[in-house]
Order: C-alpha cells, then sequence, then structure tokens
C-alpha cells in the first residue's frame, strides 16, 4: 500500500491543532462574552460573527490561492487567527470582543481553502480518499478532545484558553513553514494546464453533487446538530443538558467508525458507492429523529446519523481533489466548496430552529433530511471520479463531455 506523504502528515498535524483549538475556546466563548453584561442575543452574535466573516471573505480567498500559492495563505490565515485569539483574550469590551473574533474567521477561511489546495496538490491519485479520512478524523477528534481542556483551563479564567490557542497556532505556524518549503509555489507557476475556474467547475456533475454534500454537511452535522437536536433531548425528551452532550457523543463515535473505513473503501471501489449510501442513512436518521418516543432510541439515530456522516464527509472531499487534483487548482472552485459548508452551517439552525418552534421537532428534522435527500438526488446523476475505478488518472471532466455515470 502505497505510504501517505510526509507533506501530508505536516498537514494532517497542523489541521488537529486547529480543530483542537476550536474545541478549547468552546467552554469560554459564551461566558466570556456574557461577562460584559450583555444578553443571549448579543452571545449568539459574537459565534455568528465567526461564521459570518468566513463566508464574506471566501471569495477573496480563492483569488489569493490563485495568485499567491497555498501555502503563504494557509501560513497568513493561522497567523491572523493566533493574533486574532490571542487579542480576545485581552479584549475590554463586548465590542472588541465581536469585532477581534469577526477577524479570526478571516484567517478561519484563510487557511481551510489552502488547506485543501495543499491535500489535493500532495494527495497521490489512488490514496485520495484514504487522506481525506484521516483529515476528517483529525479535525473529529480535536473537536471532541478540545473542549474537555477548555472546560479544564478555564479554571484558570475565561482568558486562558484563547492565551493557549494562540501560542499553539504559532507553534502549527512554525512548523508548517519550515516543513513544506517546496509546496507553496503560486498555481501559475507550475503545470501545462490552465486554472479551472468555478464556472468551469460547475459544468462537471461530481462538482455539482459535492457542493450538494458539503452543504448537507454544513446544515446537519455542523449546524442543526450542534444548536437544535441538544434543545429536542431538552425539551422535546424532557431530559438533562448532561444527555445532550451524551447524545452528541454517540454521533462523534459513529463518525468515527466510519471516517476511515469509508476513505479506504472509496479509493478501491469508488465515491458514489459510499457517498449514496451515506446520504440515505444521514436523511432516513435524521427524519425519524425528530419522532424518537424516548432518549434510548434517539441516542440509536444518533449513531446511525454519524455513520452516514462519516462514510459522505470524507469521501466528496476525496472526490473534490478527483476533480481539481489533474489542473491547477482554481482558487474560486476551493471557495465556493467551502462557503457551501458555511452557509449550511449558518442558514440551518435558523431555519430549522424556526420550523421547531412552530409546528415542532418532526417536521423541523424531516426538513433537515429533505435536504440529505435532496443532495442524495444530486448524487445519483453524478459521474465516478476515483481513478482506480475510472483505470486512468483523474481529470476534469470536459464541458462538452457527458457527465452523467456510466
Amino acid at each position: 500500500m502505497k505510504q501517505i506523504p510526509r507533506g501530508i502528515w505536516v498537514l494532517l498535524s497542523a489541521n488537529v491543532v486547529i480543530a483542537l483549538g476550536f474545541g478549547l475556546i468552546a467552554p469560554a466563548l459564551p461566558s466570556f462574552a456574557r461577562s460584559f453584561d450583555v444578553g443571549y442575543t448579543a452571545v449568539s452574535a459574537v459565534v455568528s460573527a465567526f461564521a459570518v466573516m468566513r463566508l464574506l471573505f471566501a471569495p477573496a480567498t480563492g483569488r489569493l490561492v490563485t495568485l499567491l500559492g497555498a501555502r503563504r495563505i494557509y501560513l497568513s490565515g493561522l497567523l491572523i487567527v493566533a493574533a486574532s485569539t490571542f487579542a480576545c483574550a485581552f479584549a475590554r469590551s463586548y465590542v472588541q470582543l465581536l469585532i477581534f473574533r469577526g477577524l479570526g474567521g478571516i484567517g478561519s477561511t484563510m487557511f481551510t481553502v489552502s488547506a485543501l489546495a495543499l491535500l489535493i496538490r500532495l494527495s497521490p491519485n489512488d490514496i485520495r480518499g484514504r487522506v481525506a479520512g484521516f483529515f476528517s478524523a483529525g479535525f473529529l477528534m480535536g473537536n471532541i478532545t478540545g473542549p474537555l481542556v477548555g472546560a479544564a483551563l478555564v479554571g484558570f479564567g475565561l482568558r486562558m484558553p484563547f492565551v493557549v490557542y494562540a501560542v499553539a497556532l504559532v507553534i502549527a505556524s512554525l512548523v508548517v513553514a519550515t516543513q513544506l518549503r517546496d509546496s507553496g509555489a503560486p498555481p501559475t507557476e507550475t503545470g501545462a494546464h490552465p486554472v479551472m475556474t468555478l464556472r468551469t467547475a460547475l459544468r462537471d456533475s461530481a462538482y455539482r453533487a459535492i457542493l450538494a454534500s458539503n452543504f448537507t454537511q454544513g446544515w446537519a452535522s455542523m449546524g442543526v446538530r450542534v444548536a437544535v437536536v441538544p434543545l429536542f433531548i431538552t425539551d422535546g425528551l424532557g431530559q438533562e443538558p448532561a444527555m445532550a452532550g451524551v447524545v452528541l457523543a454517540v454521533y462523534a463515535v459513529g463518525n468515527v467508525a466510519a471516517i476511515l473505513a469509508a476513505g479506504r473503501f472509496s479509493d478501491r471501489h469508488g465515491r458514489r458507492k459510499v457517498m449514496l449510501p451515506g446520504l440515505l442513512i444521514m436523511a432516513v436518521s435524521t427524519a425519524v429523529l425528530g419522532f424518537a418516543p424516548n432518549i434510548w432510541v434517539a441516542l440509536g439515530l444518533s449513531v446511525l446519523a454519524g455513520v452516514g456522516s462519516g462514510l459522505f464527509a470524507p469521501t466528496h472531499q476525496a472526490a473534490l481533489a478527483d476533480v481539481l487534483g489533474a489542473r491547477q487548482q482554481g482558487g474560486s472552485a476551493l471557495a465556493a466548496y467551502g462557503m457551501s459548508s458555511d452557509l449550511g452551517a449558518i442558514g440551518g439552525p435558523v431555519i430549522v430552529g424556526y420550523v421547531a418552534d412552530r409546528v415542532g421537532f418532526g417536521p423541523a428534522f424531516v426538513f433537515t433530511a429533505a435536504v440529505a435527500a435532496f443532495a442524495f438526488v444530486i448524487w445519483l446523476f453524478a459521474r465516478e471520479t476515483a481513478p482506480e475505478v475510472l483505470g486512468a488518472p483523474a481529470t476534469p471532466t470536459d464541458p462538452k463531455t457527458p457527465t452523467t455515470p456510466d
């Protein structure tokens, strides 16, 4: 079996640190915002500011990656988040905290988009699914352990997690800067193929399907799961808040169980054979969740939803590498991929929360299942992209070539 290149391990390690840090400040941020004597809406605004700035700055990041190279933008993004997080630790007012946290969203989208470009460039064709699985698993493990460490650090003061995360990001930046020296040339300097624009990418049925499933990932896994599922457990099933944490944890267990297997399987047998079952499992388990009669059924359905997400989350990332990998990676196509997830994460909790308020949790989760079902339909008509299955190096679909599956 082909070995994963050393540069990929550097990126994977940095990814764990980044994810760990997100979880690190999660327990402190709401309480820190409340310490400025503001209401719950203002607290939510601090959390949302990060995601909104990610979304707004994504198109510009795509252009910067194309012009300056992924490595430079990756390092710049890490340092911006480090600086903004350190500034948050010394914020003296709510407005300062809001501004500093929002600036961190700019850096976040910079290193997210550029990390994808680097992974695509460095990943060998026949192990892209495996690499994507490790990348997703690392982020997940960081998110699981981060809040535990963050909760311990809060004992030293609400500002301490921000300082620790900022220092960790600086260390990660130094490692990447010294270990990826040969990986950062701007795309315009290498390769014979023209840059793939967003317009060209959108002509590919696989790329359209990738956007749909990534939107589903943001909507269901990053948005509704975090914001609405805990409310269902406490208000809908009458459980204690601690049980909501257990439900989220078993979802993560299902995720971990599926992620690594999904990457290897999709390399050997094709992306669609993993994407379709994953989206179907996610859709069915989510649709039924809102009608769960007790906590035990809810726990079982959460495990299944985690398995579904674990199947398709790394797989559509590997498919993205298939689509863009043979050409110079167009920054706009990468940025649109990131934006699709952010749009889902921002819109999902608001819309599903509104539906739950008006007509109940059952219809609200059916609505989320419909989003996954839509992505399932799009993938039904998408082409296969895995090089091993196609029997040739992955190449972007020519606009004149039919994009329906064989």
